[in-house]
């Protein structure tokens, strides 16, 4: 037993190191993207399935509460898309489960606003429509995907691909990708 817990943290810090190594660009450029769309009014919506629903409201909490219990600031405008069972409901059984993010950012979204997409595939049907919606209504979009990113890759406006397939460590690793990118924004509003 202690071997495994061994082998997969040793894998899950492997996948960050991988990430420090290639992809500090593209979360940088996720968290530029961020920061322009805050201050210019608009807000950060969220989407995305399972785990990544979850990811999504965690996300959204940290940016309207705070992430870090060392800085006291102004709440930070997002949304999860994953979080409104009724409209879900609504959406899945009147227009088809493929619809329940899209048709929340036609009636949510503007222009100025962004869209972080989540899926470990990156072929989500439901989050790949949220991409496709947002883009009719010029929202800028950020896609957080696995190795094998899918359609979503060719979507979005910048897609930070984690480079793993295993699930687990996809998801971990989005979670301490988007840490990143709100501790960034904090320090950016913040510090203005």
């Amino acid at each position: 037993m202690k071997k495994q817990i061994i082998e997969q943290l040793l894998e899950s810090a492997e996948v960050k190191k991988q990430l420090a190594d290639k992809f500090v660009g593209d979360i940088a450029r996720a968290a530029e993207i961020c920061v322009q769309t805050i201050r210019s009014g608009g807000k950060i919506m969220l989407c995305g399935n399972g785990g990544s629903a979850a990811d999504s409201q965690h996300l959204a909490t940290e940016l309207v509460v705070r992430l870090s219990g060392d800085r006291d600031r102004q709440a930070l405008p997002a949304i999860a898309l994953t979080t409104d069972s009724s409209t879900l409901t609504a959406c899945a059984n009147d227009f088809g489960f493929d619809h329940v993010f899209s048709r929340q950012v036609e009636a949510l979204g503007k222009s100025g606003d962004v869209l972080i997409a989540i899926s470990t595939s990156g072929n989500s049907p439901n989050v790949i429509k949220a991409v496709e919606t947002a883009k009719r209504q010029d929202i800028r979009t950020i896609g957080f995907a696995g190795k094998n990113i899918g359609g979503l890759s060719k979507l979005a406006d910048t897609t930070i691909a984690v480079p793993a397939d295993n699930v687990q460590r996809i998801q971990e690793a989005h979670i301490t990708i988007g840490h990143i990118i709100i501790s960034l924004i904090e320090q950016e509003i913040c510090s203005t």
